[in-house]
């Protein structure tokens, strides 16, 4: 099991996350296999990134719903969350 902590821009995502009417147990638990350690389902598109999020990764929980994530070593830190246009304008 990682530690894990949030960034505070993503606790703000996640209240938009919200108000938009997105299914948050979705995210729940792909944060709950992030902070398990568990392998993310291929469906998910999990990949790194590069550019100004080199060294983070992605999924996508929907086709435009995405989580950024960064691990490092045995520590997990939950970035951002929220569409294609909230995250790489």
């Amino acid at each position: 099991m990682r530690t894990f902590s949030r960034a505070s821009q993503f606790k703000k995502d996640v209240k938009l996350a919200t108000r938009r009417g997105k299914n948050l147990t979705k995210l729940k638990v792909v944060l709950d296999w992030l902070i398990d350690g568990s392998a993310l389902p291929p469906e998910l598109h999990d990949h790194p990134l590069r550019g100004d999020w080199h060294g983070s990764r992605d999924c996508h929980l929907e086709p435009d719903w995405i989580l950024i994530y960064t691990l490092e070593g045995d520590h997990v830190r939950f970035e951002r969350t929220g569409t294609h246009s909230d995250l790489f304008r």
